[in-house]
């Protein structure tokens, strides 16, 4: 019997290990250039892969802001009727559906003048938890390179490093079961 609970228990753990592989990716929209006017927001966009889970981060300064809207103000840079609005400077948006979203500058001149930004969002990933919708604190200390970053890391909290942990889990079933 206990044999068998065992082996229950090491496939359990193994199993475990394979489940969550997946994780949010976080983008720093514009790269080193951030979200600004001067930043070429059509190229930064071009060969990502936005999936569910994931999370678009927003670094600006106090003359610009963030609006959500829809298909058709982001079109018309209509910025009077968002769907959401953040100021602050740093901003973390979860893409928590498939589809495509719509981002702008709340200043209707700059999103004319190219500050906004649609992403697609694919559904070809597991969902996994996003973090929630920030707006200002300071900004963290990311490196801003074309590549995203893979941990999300705010003013109040720091991100762990990825630590399998199956390995443990089984060292540990192992001494349970030799105690015994």
């Amino acid at each position: 019997m206990s044999k068998t609970l065992f082996l229950l228990h090491l496939v359990m753990v193994i199993s475990l290990q394979f489940v969550g592989r997946s994780s949010a990716t976080v983008y720093t929209v514009g790269d080193s250039a951030g979200w600004d006017i001067s930043t070429d927001l059509d190229s930064w966009v071009k060969g990502k892969t936005f999936a569910v889970g994931d999370a678009l981060l927003f670094q600006y300064s106090s003359y610009h802001s963030l609006s959500e809207l829809t298909k058709s103000n982001y079109e018309d840079c209509n910025t009077t009727v968002p769907l959401q609005s953040y100021t602050g400077g740093n901003t973390s948006v979860p893409l928590t559906e498939a589809g495509n979203r719509y981002f702008a500058c709340g200043n209707k001149l700059h999103c004319l003048g190219g500050m906004k930004l649609k992403v697609h969002v694919d559904s070809n990933q597991a969902p996994s938890p996003a973090p929630a919708a920030q707006q200002g604190g300071s900004l963290p200390n990311t490196s801003k390179t074309n590549n995203p970053s893979t941990s999300v890391q705010s003013s109040s909290s720091v991100a762990l490093p990825n630590l399998p942990i199956a390995p443990l889990l089984l060292l540990l079933l192992f001494k349970f079961y030799l105690v015994r």
